[in-house]
């Protein structure tokens, strides 16, 4: 028993001392992803903390003051923003809501349906269209932005509401997010018990795949929704009518005033701090729902 007490000492004695060893190092190389970690939050964070300081400002007070001291022109901003043009501010948030949460539903619809087809069915071809897919996600928008317009323009149906819906229905990152969740989260036994249980197909994608697929689609509106609330460059080509202008498009109107008119900068700050609002809360109540682990199924062992 003594011998075997003797033998056993070392070894624990040279895991101890390993666990020891190990430990100054992973306090070495910790601080240095938490700095760079803050530093990105940083870089992040400061342009939306001087937005918020700023659009407590006045228009003396924007250029007078210590840029990260509040002002008290935050009331009066809001209601020269109100009304700047009867109100049309909030005319171009109901554009940018509309653009948004039905772009962004519909975007999310269809990238749904042919994410399941693409993971889920065996056709000719479908490696192929998927490929095309992902050729889609690496093109810039600014690439098929005229091509889009001289088609709408083709269908009468340029400075209208669809000129801005139509083109962002269909999302190839969108879709391609929605066939890598559902590959990982409908298993093809789960498919083929509902097969077997007489189901079709439309109801296997309704009433099985749909729910395991909840939090990629979820992921999939927040993308599309955050990317056409902020799309500029598709509404500005498209657009006319400033009445049906979104948000970006309307805040830039108000900087490019023309030479004789001063441009409105602490408008478009007030604006600018009030558009983000609608971000924040949509994150706030999905944040639940949302998933990135594209890698984790949605059927529990």
């Amino acid at each position: 028993m003594t011998s075997l007490a003797v033998h056993k000492t070392p070894a624990a004695t040279g895991a101890t001392g390993t666990a020891r060893g190990r430990t100054p190092l992973r306090g070495r190389l910790a601080p240095v992803p938490t700095a760079v970690l803050l530093l990105g939050a940083l870089y992040c964070l400061l342009p939306v903390a001087w937005v918020v300081i700023a659009s407590t400002k006045s228009g003396s007070e924007l250029f007078s003051t210590f840029t990260f001291l509040p002002g008290t022109g935050f009331a009066g901003n809001i209601r020269d923003l109100d009304a700047y043009r009867d109100g049309i501010y909030w005319q171009w948030m109901g554009n940018s809501a509309l653009y948004a949460v039905l772009g962004a539903l519909l975007s999310t619809c269809v990238s749904a349906v042919s994410g399941f087809t693409l993971a889920t069915y065996r056709f000719r071809g479908r490696e192929t269209v998927f490929n095309i897919l992902l050729a889609g996600v690496l093109m810039p928008p600014i690439i098929l932005a005229i091509p889009q317009y001289l088609l709408l323009a083709q269908a009468d149906l340029t400075d209208s509401y669809w000129s801005v819906l139509l083109p962002q229905i269909l999302s190839p990152y969108g879709v391609y997010l929605s066939r890598v969740y559902a590959a990982a989260a409908v298993p093809g036994d789960v498919v083929e018990a509902g097969r077997m249980d007489g189901a079709g197909e439309w109801r296997i994608f309704t009433r099985i795949a749909l729910p395991m697929m909840v939090p990629g689609l979820v992921t999939v509106f927040l993308f599309q929704f955050v990317a056409i609330w902020n799309n500029f460059l598709l509404p500005y080509i498209m657009l006319s009518d400033d009445e049906r202008f979104p948000l970006t498009l309307g805040l830039f109107t108000l900087l490019e005033q023309g030479s004789n008119t001063p441009a409105l900068y602490t408008l478009v700050i007030t604006g600018a701090f009030l558009a983000v609002v609608p971000l924040v809360a949509l994150f706030l109540v999905v944040q639940r729902f949302w998933s990135l682990d594209l890698l984790s199924g949605a059927v529990k062992s």
